[in-house]
């Protein structure tokens, strides 16, 4: 009870001191004397201001700009959006592809020049013509080999005949021969069987082209192997394309991204109360895009 009656004297001190304090310092409001009552008059008679205090978000990014330049060099479109770790992925990999594609392109060169190296010491068209002159009535017994003038008289090879010799025995006889050089030329004489003949360790008194000579199987793989690493550039270089789409794509959601502000805006109510000036603060977030 004691403590009780303490509570209720302090209240009303309170409330005095406010009365006193307010009908001292404005004649016009008139306070009862009732803590409750007094509250609600200084409350409906008090002025509201408000300020606002906002943190403006930085520059926003262009995903049109921040595509564009992707497209052109990966990694770019991400330095521009702030996207520093997928900047430096994009460009590694743009980087270990063109490495790859140029490293290979290069060894499947080398190896080509190898290869044909090899096919211009070891094969001969002479070989070739000879051979199959010699055997045509067992490629096709319907061709007279006596129709086509395929070794000249100083012995030299008439391409265009030995062509249309080729081209009329059929029976296996599927391709006609390129000009020396052409990479055809070179591609024909170490695929197709009909060529096996023209390799110097072929075996000239065979009568079917059928029977590959080793030299024959060597250069097949040879050509095989500057064909895998063509292969594996051109693998490569589509990789480069794909790293180009993908950066343009990932620059354009980076800058999206990064566009999503965050706005926060700190409202204080200054609200003004008899004597006492009291503020109430008010936070506003909101996700602009």
């Amino acid at each position: 009870m004691k403590k009780l009656s303490l509570v209720l004297f302090a209240v009303l001190l309170v409330g005095s001191r406010i009365s006193f304090a307010q009908v001292n310092s404005n004649d016009k409001i008139i306070l009862t004397g009732n803590l409750h009552s007094d509250s609600k008059i200084l409350f409906n008679n008090s002025e509201a201001q408000t300020q606002n205090i906002s943190f403006p978000s930085p520059n926003k990014k262009s995903p049109l700009i921040a595509g564009l330049l992707s497209v052109v060099l990966p990694g770019a479109g991400e330095v521009y959006t702030e996207s520093y770790w997928k900047a430096a992925i994009f460009a590694a990999v743009e980087v270990s592809a063109i490495v790859v594609a140029t490293s290979y392109n290069n060894k499947g060169d080398n190896q080509t020049n190898y290869f044909q190296n090899y096919a211009d010491g070891h094969w001969s068209i002479k070989r070739y013509a000879e051979w199959t002159i010699k055997n045509v009535q067992f490629i096709n017994s319907s061709v007279d080999a006596s129709k086509y003038n395929v070794i000249n008289s100083d012995g030299s090879v008439n391409h265009p005949e030995l062509n249309r010799l080729e081209r009329d025995l059929g029976s296996g006889y599927s391709h006609a021969l390129p000009p020396h050089g052409e990479q055809q030329y070179y591609e024909l004489i170490g695929k197709y069987p009909q060529y096996s003949h023209g390799w110097d360790d072929a075996n000239q008194s065979e009568t079917d082209f059928h029977l590959l000579s080793q030299n024959f199987l060597d250069y097949s793989k040879m050509r095989g192997k500057a064909n895998d690493y063509y292969n594996i550039s051109d693998k490569a270089v589509i990789g480069i394309y794909i790293n180009h789409l993908l950066s343009g794509l990932d620059a354009v959601w980076s800058a999206i991204s990064f566009n999503k502000d965050v706005a926060v805006n700190i409202r204080v109510n200054q609200i003004n109360t008899g004597d006492n000036l009291t503020f109430y603060p008010t936070v506003y977030v909101q996700y602009s895009f």
